[in-house]
């Protein structure tokens, strides 16, 4: 597997395979009118807005790609950064690529400077999510509008206890 910065030449190929994504895996959450409404949401003009807003990554499988996300800034907080766009294309979903983007994204300087990280995210993904420690925010599950629920992870309080168990061990 390749990954790379997307380019502008990408926005359409990755809109293209964002919107499948959409239609086939987020289908069975979802009444059509949402799965219509998202599908707007994600043309090409917005992918590019998405790579300038932060670093969208493009995840190529022999040349084609399968999978994308983006990291930014959390409304301009150097603290805290919120993961957009992450899609893994439905043929290749469970084969670990979802991690692999997941990790690339929070290994990227938004990642690592980060004390808090949020996941916008469907119904159809929270379970990825959660299963790779993040939480409900504040605590709350809670599905806004209907669509999505917001989960959040803290990298650096998890790095925090690390280096104080490893400083105990040493002792």
């Amino acid at each position: 597997m390749q990954i790379r910065r997307m380019i502008p030449e990408d926005a359409e190929a990755l809109s293209k395979m964002i919107r499948r994504t959409i239609a086939i895996s987020n289908g069975p959450d979802y009444p059509k009118s949402q799965i219509e409404k998202q599908l707007a949401v994600h043309s090409p003009e917005m992918m590019l807005e998405r790579a300038e807003q932060g670093h969208t990554y493009v995840f190529l499988l022999d040349g084609e790609i399968v999978g994308c996300g983006t990291i930014a800034p959390y409304w301009d907080n150097e603290n805290e950064s919120v993961l957009l766009s992450v899609f893994v294309m439905p043929e290749c979903q469970g084969r670990g690529i979802g991690k692999f983007i997941l990790a690339s994204l929070e290994h990227d300087e938004y990642g690592r400077r980060a004390e808090r990280i949020e996941a916008p995210t469907s119904i159809t993904g929270v379970e990825f999510y959660l299963s790779r420690g993040y939480g409900f925010k504040g605590g709350k599950k809670k599905l806004e509008d209907n669509v999505l629920y917001r989960l959040e992870k803290f990298p650096k309080k998890k790095k925090d206890a690390e280096k104080k168990k490893d400083a105990g061990s040493d002792q």
